[in-house]
């Protein structure tokens, strides 16, 4: 059974996962953003596994 919580964090990753494509597709990516985008995806995506 999913929480409030878990659902929230479903999202949150839906939005990072598609400012990383995103930016990505853009002629000249910023890879520090880039870089800082993933790393929240991933802070995301472990506490998502943790629950």
């Amino acid at each position: 059974m999913q929480t409030a919580h878990f659902s929230a964090l479903e999202a949150k990753h839906a939005v990072l996962d598609r400012k990383i494509a995103a930016e990505s597709q853009r002629p000249l990516p910023d890879t520090a953003a880039l870089a800082v985008l993933k790393k929240q995806k991933l802070r995301l995506k472990e506490e998502m596994t943790t629950q």
